[in-house]
């Protein structure tokens, strides 16, 4: 790639330049149809999300209690998806909806996603605000079309809703939640960074990957303690279909958690890996 050339005719320090901020209100969004195809695109993908992702966990819990009822080593050792598959079905559905979606909405199908970015300046505040008011109301839609689908098995099996999980204190299931928001929001900033995406062409098209693993990888380690939120829209919509006490008394941990998480990646990424507060100071080496 070309080196851009200055006004003095010299070779530029660097062949990509950071985006702009995102002003904080920028009400020329609300009279273009891009936003509201954006705002479209996030609540379809937070619905899509929400239907295969608990369609996944009630089937695996309903696939565990017939293997109870009447279990076969034999026939039955390959039988339901597992807590493996589980996180399987929440990493690869993220990268197949972040794929889709990037280039409409930015993929963010994450209200902490969303607060992390908008931290960066790279959403301004009614882009923010509004995606996740489209995130939360498509998981409650995707919620709503599995419970009226497996209506026999929904409350049964818990709606898929995050619950802190039994032996484990609340400060456990909150240090989870913002180590696991963490870890994805941090991936979603170095997938997305512009300095990569200058240097090696070919990241916008693979930073899918990394975050669907980040959310696969997650999962894993945090299933057992909370079942794993890392998004507020995935946990708000599983309690307000579920509608028990339980998910409602724990909702508090799957709102706080992430968004402390987001905000922690924001600033490690942008002001530490990146020295933003460096750059605006100035450079250490000598300007001589």
């Amino acid at each position: 790639m070309a080196k851009e050339v200055s006004e003095a005719g010299e070779f530029a320090a660097k062949d990509y330049h950071d985006p702009p901020p995102t002003p904080l209100f920028d009400m020329e969004e609300l009279t273009k149809w891009s936003f509201y195809r954006a705002l479209i695109a996030e609540f379809i993908a937070t619905l899509l999300f929400l239907y295969i992702t608990v369609l996944t966990v009630i089937g695996y819990k309903s696939q565990s209690d017939d293997k109870k009822a009447g279990y076969d080593p034999v026939n039955d050792a390959c039988n339901g998806v597992g807590i493996l598959g589980i996180a399987w079905a929440f990493g690869g559905m993220i990268f197949i909806l972040v794929y889709c979606t990037a280039g409409i909405s930015g993929g963010h199908i994450n209200p902490a996603v969303t607060f992390g970015l908008f931290l960066a300046r790279k959403v301004s505040l009614i882009r923010a605000v509004m995606y996740m008011v489209a995130q939360c109301l498509g998981a409650i839609c995707g919620c709503g079309l599995v419970k009226a689908f497996q209506k026999s098995y929904y409350n049964r099996y818990g709606g898929g809703a995050n619950e802190l999980n039994a032996g484990y204190t609340k400060g456990t299931g909150l240090g989870a939640e913002i180590i696991g928001t963490f870890v994805l929001v941090y991936t979603v900033f170095s997938a997305t960074d512009p300095k990569r995406n200058a240097r090696d062409s070919h990241i916008p098209v693979l930073a899918p990957l990394p975050i669907g693993f980040a959310v696969f990888m997650v999962h894993l380690a945090t299933i057992p303690i909370t079942g794993t939120g890392i998004n507020p829209a995935r946990s708000f919509g599983a309690a307000v279909i579920y509608n028990q006490e339980k998910a409602w008394d724990d909702q508090w941990i799957f709102w706080v958690g992430p968004f402390i998480g987001a905000a922690i990646a924001a600033f490690y990424h942008q002001y530490i890996l990146r020295a933003a507060a460096i750059k605006a100071l100035g450079s250490f080496r000598s300007n001589a």
